[in-house]
C-alpha cells in the first residue's frame, strides 16, 4: 500500500518532504519534476512542503546537544585511511548496508590532536560513539528494551513490535563533512517536528530504523509507527537505481504509460481517484 492510500484510509494527513541536505546535488528542476510526477500519479498533499535545506539550524542544535553529551566525536579520517584500517581490522564486519564497519579511528583521539586538525582547517564528520550511545539509551529507557513498531500490511490489526539493534551500524556518521546532518539525524528530527505518526518507506531502509530509534530515544523524540513496503526490482531482482541509469518514471511517461499502467507495473491498486 502506498503512503497516500494509508493516509486516506486512516483519515490522516499525507505529507511530502524534499530531502535536499546535499546542496551540491540539488536543483529546482529536480524538485519540479518530483512534484510533476506525483501530481501525474494522482497524489495530493498538504502545503507548504518542508525542505530539509531550511532546517539546518535545528540539525546543528541537535548535533551540538549530542556532542556536548559525549555521544558524538569528530572524525578526520579520509576514505583512503578508513579503507587501509578496514583491510587490517580483525574481525572484519559489515553494517546492514554491506559496507565495512568503521574501525574506530579518532574515537579515542586526544583533544590536542582534534584541536590541531580543526585549526588546520581539515574537514571532519561527526560519528556516534555507539558504545556510549547504547549506555545512555539504556539509562533513559530504564530497563525497557529498544524497539520499534512495524505495521506489516492491511491484514495486520496491530503493529508488530520489533527489537532494534543499532549496534550493528557501528559508529555511524551522524553529521556529514559537507552538510550539518546525515539522513539519519535529519529524518528523525523532521518526523518529530512535523508530527509524523506513520512512516511509509522502502524496505531498503528497514535496518536504518534501528539507528533512528536510538537517536529518537537520545533526543527525546516520539516514535512513529513504520511500514516498510517492498521495493521495485528489475527482472534480475536488483533494486532500481538512478545511479545505474535504470528506466525512470519520466521515461515511461514519455513512452505513453498511464498512471494506471504504473500502478499495475508495481503491483499497487488502481490510481487514487
Amino acid at each position: 500500500m502506498t503512503g497516500f492510500e494509508l493516509a486516506r484510509r486512516q483519515r490522516g494527513r499525507f505529507l511530502v518532504r524534499i530531502e535536499d541536505i546535499d546542496l551540491n546535488r540539488t536543483s529546482e528542476d529536480y524538485v519540479s519534476r518530483i512534484f510533476d510526477d506525483l501530481h501525474w500519479l494522482g497524489l495530493q498533499w498538504e502545503e507548504p512542503v518542508v525542505r530539509q535545506s531550511s532546517r539546518f539550524v535545528a540539525y546543528r542544535a541537535a548535533a551540538a546537544d549530542l556532542l556536548d553529551r559525549g555521544l558524538l566525536y569528530s572524525c578526520y579520517a579520509t576514505r583512503a585511511e578508513i579503507e587501509a584500517a578496514v583491510a587490517t581490522a580483525h574481525p572484519r564486519g559489515c553494517d546492514p548496508d554491506g559496507a565495512p564497519l568503521y574501525p574506530g579511528l579518532y574515537r579515542d583521539a586526544t583533544a590536542q590532536e582534534l584541536v590541531r586538525r580543526k585549526d588546520a582547517g581539515e574537514r571532519y564528520c561527526l560519528r556516534i560513539n555507539m558504545r556510549r550511545a547504547l549506555t545512555a539509551a539504556a539509562a533513559i529507557l530504564d530497563g525497557e528494551p529498544l524497539t520499534f513498531c512495524e505495521w506489516t500490511g492491511e491484514s495486520a490489526k496491530t503493529p508488530t513490535v520489533v527489537a532494534a539493534d543499532p549496534g550493528r551500524w557501528g559508529d555511524a556518521v551522524i553529521v556529514r563533512k559537507d552538510t550539518p546532518a546525515s539522513y539519519h539525524l535529519a529524518v528523525v528530527l523532521d518526523d518529530a517536528a512535523q508530527g509524523i505518526t506513520h512512516v511509509t518507506r522502502g524496505r531498503d531502509l528497514y535496518a536504518a530504523t534501528d539507528l533512528h530509534r536510538l537517536l529518537q530515544v537520545l533526543l527525546g523524540l516520539p516514535a512513529p509507527i513504520y511500514h516498510h513496503h517492498r521495493l521495485i526490482l528489475d527482472p534480475t531482482g536488483r533494486k532500481l537505481s538512478k545511479t545505474l541509469r535504470d528506466t525512470t518514471l519520466r521515461t515511461l511517461r514519455a513512452e505513453g504509460a498511464t498512471p494506471a499502467d504504473i500502478h499495475r507495473l508495481i503491483g499497487f491498486p488502481a490510481a487514487p481517484a
